[in-house]
């Protein structure tokens, strides 16, 4: 099963909407199929592995990290009715599938057909590698990961809103592949006014080459503050504008006239509520979003606890002052009880930064 996720996590940043599956044909003792899925609309795993596989699946087993589909609402045939035309004898799964559609169905088919079913191997490793499906499914909003790089005493920028670059070369060109496996990466208006971001994932930075899938970027604007010769406006890839119910329907037209998306959603005292627009992009299928903004955004996702990991990019830097800008704005809690705790916390070095992971 540890192969099977790692051929798997061979999809990673490549199947949104659906999970990352791996699976394996084995026959005495042997690995006579390999699958992994691709991408939306290709193959599944089960499928690849028991195409290479060919007759020698028969009396086999098949080892998979996901439940095999049976519902006909996507663009490929259910996998059921493959393997146990396969004739495998007996098919070991990771774990179950959440989605309602699936969930407890394939196994029960396979059995009824006279299948050996395991559940359960590796289930820990399995639900940590789809965690951002998991979450999805489950919630209807995607999965957010909150992303800063700051200096050892939490700075993200100078008083007067310098930030280029606080944390070195190795830590930018991670935060590209971080952006490459991501649905969408979002950030507040004021990071666009005071640092004109393109927020595309790159390859290189010289010569510029952009990854061939670029994430969703989207913009937190509660009063259509961005100007219309922004660089997140610019054709390099999709670009949503969330903005609330409040606003000039000139200035929208204007930007759908460009080709840019408007989602207009709910405020509170003339801010966009972040939880609609989460629940926004999971309706439209963003299973996964990375917040890039500054101290304003942060404190708000976190304060309304829509985030569920926290990747900080640490440089070997002190800034000091007061009025330097904080990774989280907003006002601190009463009491250090109240302090947000990071889960299954890790620390390693980049370069001669420092990057500290964990979950809330």
């Amino acid at each position: 099963m540890t192969m099977a996720l790692r051929l798997a996590a061979k999809g990673r940043g490549k199947t949104s909407p659906n999970p990352m599956v791996g699976a394996l044909v084995v026959a005495k003792g042997r690995i006579v199929g390999r699958g992994y899925h691709h991408g939306p609309g290709q193959p599944h795993a089960e499928i690849l592995a028991l195409q290479e596989a060919g007759p020698r699946a028969a009396r086999a087993t098949l080892y998979v990290t996901l439940e095999p589909c049976t519902h006909l609402n996507k663009r490929t045939p259910p996998c059921v009715p493959a393997v146990i035309e396969s004739g495998v004898r007996r098919v070991v799964v990771a774990m179950v599938d959440p989605n309602p559609s699936v969930k407890g169905r394939g196994l029960a088919q396979l059995r009824r057909a006279g299948v050996i079913v395991t559940v359960g191997v590796a289930r820990r490793e399995a639900a940590h590698l789809n965690r951002t499906y998991i979450h999805w499914i489950e919630t209807g909003r995607p999965y957010v990961i909150l992303k800063a790089g700051m200096t050892l005493d939490g700075k993200i920028a100078t008083a007067r809103g310098e930030s280029r670059w606080i944390t070195g070369a190795k830590a930018r060109q991670e935060v590209h592949q971080l952006r490459r496996t991501v649905d969408a990466i979002l950030v507040g208006s004021g990071t666009v006014i005071k640092d004109d971001p393109s927020l595309t994932a790159r390859v290189s930075e010289y010569p510029l080459k952009l990854a061939a899938r670029q994430p969703l970027r989207v913009v937190a604007d509660s009063r259509l503050r961005v100007s219309p010769t922004a660089k997140v406006l610019s054709k390099h890839a999709r670009t949503l504008i969330a903005t609330t119910t409040k606003v000039s329907r000139a200035k929208v037209g204007l930007l759908e006239q460009r080709g840019i998306e408007v989602a207009m959603l709910p405020s509170v005292r003339g801010r966009l509520v972040l939880r609609a627009l989460l629940a926004y992009l999971g309706k439209n299928g963003v299973t996964s979003v990375l917040i890039e903004g500054g101290s304003t955004l942060n404190a708000a996702a976190l304060r309304s606890k829509l985030v569920n990991h926290v990747v900080l990019y640490m440089a070997p830097t002190l800034m000091g002052g007061q009025d330097a800008r904080a990774v989280i704005g907003d006002r601190s809690p009463a009491r250090l009880a109240q302090s947000m705790k990071l889960r299954n916390v890790t620390v390693r070095r980049l370069g001669d930064d420092v990057v500290v992971e964990g979950d809330l």
